[in-house]
């Protein structure tokens, strides 16, 4: 089963002497339970596609099907919601509010969107990402690695439809690295949580089921699906 759809995506910014194409008729499909990895050099267009995937920006032309969904046919409130539901977003720098504890980070989405915490969902995901003891530490009372994992939990908490990660490691030294990888994995595996990650680590890309390779907005390279191990 198919939980994302991407049709002859394209992006364009500028126009003119300005224009840049940083997507070009881009088309892939990713099934349910994937760990995907997105590589390509700086300028590629990898960024600017996940963040369409994330709803955090809009296509010049092309279709994006999340769950069902095409996600370019919702008004600005129903994607917003839509994106609270339904897709997790891990990136590079955190993104934690630094007045909230860990707890509250974590669960800042569910709340947003009117519902109460699943606790149990919560104190199955601070059991597993080794934050039993820093639930009421602020942001800056942890360390980097302490961090994105906290960032991980937030991103996982409304049982997303798609993980998505930005160099989720970029800011991690190798050891923490790993241990990020690692919990990617296990929720990948354990919950046949569907995750697209993208690196420039070539150790995280050779871990993942399948690499796709951008190359000056279009897509050179898919190696399909191929069931990568964690480094």
């Amino acid at each position: 089963m198919n939980i994302l759809e991407i049709r002859n995506l394209c992006k364009v910014y500028g126009t003119e002497e300005t224009r840049v194409d940083a997507l070009r008729d881009v088309s892939f499909d990713v099934e349910q339970g994937e760990f995907v990895a997105i590589v390509g050099p700086s300028g590629s267009g990898k960024s600017t596609l996940l963040h369409i995937l994330g709803g955090v920006d809009v296509p010049t032309s092309g279709e994006v099907r999340i769950a069902g969904t095409d996600i370019g046919k919702l008004d600005e409130t129903k994607l917003a919601i839509f994106r609270r539901r339904n897709i997790g977003l891990i990136y590079q720098f955190y993104n934690l509010i630094p007045i909230l504890n860990v707890e509250e980070n974590m669960t800042l989405p569910i709340l947003l969107d009117g519902k109460k915490p699943d606790k149990k969902l919560l104190a199955d995901l601070v059991e597993k990402l080794g934050l039993k003891d820093r639930l009421l530490h602020l942001p800056n009372q942890l360390s980097g690695g302490q961090q994105q994992r906290v960032s991980i939990g937030r991103a996982l908490m409304n049982h997303p439809a798609l993980l998505l990660a930005d160099e989720p490691t970029g800011n991690l030294d190798s050891s923490n690295t790993r241990e990020i990888l690692t919990l990617l994995r296990k929720f990948n595996k354990e919950n046949n949580q569907t995750v697209i990650i993208i690196t420039h680590d070539e150790k995280i890309a050779l871990s993942a089921d399948r690499i796709i390779t951008i190359e000056d907005g279009r897509i050179t390279r898919d190696s399909g699906k191929r069931g990568g191990e964690a480094v």
